[in-house]
């Protein structure tokens, strides 16, 4: 983008790369390719060290292979990362246009940053794409123990691995998903595009956390869920350290300069992304802690064993990026705005030794995943078929007190619930800080309510409901109206807004969005006001029930992690939607009226009555594949289980639902004595000019009566009760 000129100015000598220095104004295109050097380093010596790169003595692919996958990996990693990155910083960091525009004109020049940013993710995402392909390739070597090849018999069975094999189908996946992120950036430009792209982004994720050393342990949705938030937490940060290094030599005059009356937008970039690296560290480290606990599980194993020192090489690393981390928000970015270019240099000199730190965590953790773990990572040869079918050995047998003390920690819903709990705090104490007011009863029943969403999630309800199709449907029931009720009730949107930090508006805005500005565009948007339109959410909070139940997607949840995983998130935004139409206060685009409100959930009542009375007089088995051969010893049959979960969920099911129409009652019934206390006021203020107006009807009435009896003797007017009158009250 051209820059405005200042002809007085001196030319500034260019910034030399040398002694590891960053200059004033950014970092030199040497160091940040630094980071890269230092990655393929820390992995080498990693390999080495665990003894992972060494020649096998049975079926060697060969060192192409044994190298060739830990390095592609390695580079897939960093472009994942750089892609996530770059799209964090366009979606919600920098701002699309240049100052004075706020993004009003789509035709706007867009800001040098942001520009730079999708450039530098666009050219990512095409050596992600080509990075998947090779360790596909390579992983189908490294698997059948032979090098790669060109001949017919190689590509067949490549074929067939990627088709039928979970490794291959799983990069072939990711493969996919990053040719079409890539095809994305290089076109797409509009925000609400970049944030499905994201999004998509982020699904590519899902397969690598599915293949890692996590499938026969012995937690294995522990396993699987750790490393996906691991893996979420570190593309974040490591992709938003990227950005800052890519972006250092523009952010202090991408704004076009003072001529053209721009501002540096080195500080707010810091501000913003600094936040969102503190969470990305929590959850980075805690994931990596719970994780680490499942493959190694004795400390011996932690400091005897290769796997095991490189978990603590990793987990000191990752500790000393939180430092830096903490340096740049206490020290550093409070002082950018006055300490002129000394602290500039520290800024990108400590930002360079996040980036180079950070290529060497990078290259552990690679190094980590081709080494073995201590833990057996294959089923063991006398495995139950619980185990096969569900990844856990049966639990004993029920009792009540086991209705309290068995746990199986979901760590994507403990992760929503103690962030969601954080940052509703977090919301609270700033608007009492502010002098405003909150009402504790709905900071109370946002906590209970996450503290459902966790007990049924993780508790005994998810572990027998593993098990035992009537706790399923217990646990179903609980996560569809137990836990959104609550959590309506705390109204957290209208939180949200009202402690979020505004972007764009007034002379300190810069147009960027931030998480208030997106969360006004999702209430308004056209996806919200279809899903939470109250004919649509009735619909599915009943309907979808039946098609669930009734069809191959209940075996699939039952038998697959990510099935299991999205049905928990179906049954839980159903139910939210359906409460927050009917009782919550939050903004919605459209509001049904309370007598709509109690007739659908009157409908929904009977709808579930009539689910539960089928289940119970069914005489076939849900997902007889799952429940049917799980080999449970204690308890009744899998049929008669069944029926006892119709019975639940014709009976206690209708609980919850009968307290939301008592609430719609109560709401019903205060929107009266609200409406008759507008009226009373109203009538206080005006002199009761309506109830005048509207005897004044009735006596021009009564004299047009009169006058046409007078007029024509013969005729009887119309009989009309109290027309004679006036009102003397309501």
């Amino acid at each position: 983008m051209p820059q405005a000129r200042n002809s007085s100015a001196a030319p500034q000598p260019a910034p030399k790369a040398g002694a590891g220095a960053a200059a004033a104004n950014g970092i030199p295109l040497p160091w940040q390719l630094a980071g890269i050097g230092v990655l393929l380093l820390a992995l080498a010596a990693a390999l080495l060290f665990s003894g992972a790169a060494g020649a096998r003595q049975v079926s060697d692919p060969g060192a192409l292979v044994r190298w060739g996958l830990p390095v592609s990996k390695a580079i897939h990693n960093i472009a994942l990362a750089t892609v996530v990155g770059g799209l964090i910083f366009a979606v919600g960091i920098l701002p699309r246009h240049l100052p004075g525009h706020r993004g009003k004109d789509e035709e706007a020049p867009e800001h040098p940053a942001f520009t730079r940013a999708l450039a530098v993710a666009a050219a990512a995402g095409a050596v992600w794409t080509l990075s998947a392909v090779a360790v596909l390739v390579f992983s189908y070597a490294d698997i059948a123990g032979q090098s790669v090849s060109g001949d017919a018999e190689f590509t067949r069975s490549l074929v067939y691995f990627m088709t039928d094999i979970e490794t291959g189908k799983a990069w072939l996946a990711v493969t996919i998903i990053a040719a079409v992120v890539t095809t994305i950036l290089f076109g797409v430009r509009s925000l609400a595009g970049l944030a499905c792209t994201l999004v998509l982004a982020l699904v590519g994720l899902v397969p690598t956390a599915l293949i890692g050393h996590s499938s026969s342990s012995s937690d294995h949705g522990g396993a699987i869920n750790s490393l996906g938030l691991h893996l979420v937490g570190v593309s974040t940060w490591v992709g938003g350290i990227i950005m800052l290094a890519v972006l250092s030599g523009i952010l202090g005059k991408a704004s076009g300069g003072k001529a053209s009356g721009g501002k540096d937008a080195t500080e707010q970039t810091l501000r913003r992304f600094s936040s969102l690296a503190g969470f990305a560290f929590f959850l980075v480290f805690a994931s990596g802690v719970v994780n680490a606990s499942i493959r190694v599980t004795t400390f011996q194993e932690l400091i005897g064993s290769a796997y095991g020192q490189l978990i603590l090489a990793k987990a000191t690393a990752t500790l000393l990026l939180g430092a830096v981390g903490l340096m740049h928000r206490r020290w550093v970015i409070p002082q950018l705005g006055r300490g002129g270019k000394s602290v500039r240099r520290v800024l990108w000199q400590l930002v360079l030794v996040e980036l180079l730190v950070m290529g060497a965590t990078s290259g552990l953790a690679v190094a980590l995943g081709r080494s073995a773990p201590p833990e057996p990572t294959t089923y063991a040869p006398d495995a139950s078929p619980s185990f096969i079918l569900s990844g856990y050995e049966l639990p004993p047998e029920l009792t009540p007190a086991r209705m309290f003390s068995e746990w199986r920690f979901d760590w994507i819903w403990v992760t929503v619930a103690v962030f969601g709990a954080v940052a509703y705090l977090l919301g609270v104490a700033k608007l009492r800080r502010r002098g405003d007011s909150w009402p504790w009863l709905r900071t109370v029943v946002w906590l209970l309510g996450l503290a459902a969403l966790t007990y049924i999630t993780s508790g005994p309800l998810a572990v027998y409901g593993m098990v035992l199709f009537s706790i399923h449907m217990v646990d179903h029931m609980a996560l569809t109206m137990v836990a959104p009720l609550f959590l309506v009730l705390g109204s957290p949107v209208t939180l949200a807004l009202r402690a979020l930090p505004a972007r764009g508006e007034g002379s300190r805005g810069d147009g960027s969005r931030g998480l208030r500005e997106w969360l006004l565009v999702f209430v308004h948007s056209k996806f919200s006001q279809l899903v939470t339109h109250p004919l649509f959410a009735a619909a599915n909070f009943a309907g979808s029930i039946v098609l669930f139940y009734y069809s191959d997607a209940f075996g699939w949840a039952m038998r697959e992690h990510v099935g299991h995983e999205l049905m928990n998130l179906h049954f839980l935004l159903t139910g939210y939607i359906f409460v927050l139409t009917m009782i919550g206060t939050d903004p919605l685009p459209r509001r049904a009226p309370y007598p709509m409100r109690l007739l659908l959930l009157l409908a929904t009542m009977g709808f579930h009555a009539f689910f539960g009375v089928s289940i119970m007089g069914g005489t076939g088995l849900l997902a007889a594949d799952y429940f049917g051969n799980l080999g449970r010893t204690w308890g009744g049959s899998a049929l008669a289980d069944q029926q006892v979960g119709g019975a639940v969920a014709w009976g206690i099911g209708e609980v919850p639902t009968l307290l939301v129409a008592i609430g719609v009652a109560v709401m019903w019934s205060r929107s009266d004595e609200r409406e008759t206390r507008r009226k009373d006021r109203a009538a206080e203020r005006n002199n009761d000019a309506e109830l005048n107006a509207y005897n004044d009807m009735f006596a021009r009435l009564a004299d047009r009566d009169a006058k046409l009896a007078q007029d024509n003797p013969g005729h009887r007017p119309a009989k009309q009760a109290d027309s004679d009158t006036t009102l003397e009250g309501r």
